[in-house]
C-alpha cells in the first residue's frame, strides 16, 4: 500500500511495484489507509511523513496495533534523523528519501523483507 498526498509519489511507487506478483493499492490520506488495513492488511505500506489528516507516528502505531502485522517505510523528501527515529521508536521499519527511482525502491523493501525475516528466525 501506497499512503502519500501526492498523486505523482503514489503513481510512480505504484507502476514500480504492481506485477501479476504484487497487488498494489494507493491512498491519500491516513484515515483511508487505516480504513483499507481494517479489511486486509497489507504486506507493506510505504507512507509519506507528512500525511496530511495524521501524524505518521500516530498512523505507525495504529497499524502496529493490529493483529496482522505490516512492514511499514516511512518516505521522507529529506534526511531528518529525528524523523526517523521517532517513527522507528513507533515501530516503523525503514525510511526512504523521496524522489526515489525502481532501484531505490526495491533496495529499501527488500532490505526491510530479509530484515525482518532475520529478526523472525532469531
Amino acid at each position: 500500500m501506497i499512503v502519500d498526498a501526492s498523486d505523482v509519489i503514489r503513481k510512480v511507487a505504484k507502476r514500480i511495484l504492481e506485477s501479476e506478483e504484487m497487488l498494489v493499492a494507493e491512498v491519500a490520506s491516513g484515515r483511508q489507509a487505516l480504513d483499507l488495513c481494517a479489511n486486509d492488511m497489507p504486506d507493506i505500506i510505504l507512507v509519506d511523513c507528512k500525511l496530511p489528516d495524521m501524524a505518521v507516528v500516530d498512523f505507525v502505531r495504529m497499524v502496529g496495533a493490529n493483529e496482522k502485522k505490516s512492514q511499514v517505510i516511512v518516505c521522507l523528501t529529506k534526511l531528518d534523523i529525528g524523523a526517523i527515529m521517532r517513527a522507528k521508536r513507533a515501530g516503523a521499519q525503514g525510511y526512504l528519501l523521496k524522489p526515489f527511482n525502481r532501484s531505490q525502491l526495491m533496495q529499501c523493501l527488500r532490505h526491510s523483507f530479509y530484515a525482518t525475516r532475520a529478526r523472525s528466525a532469531l
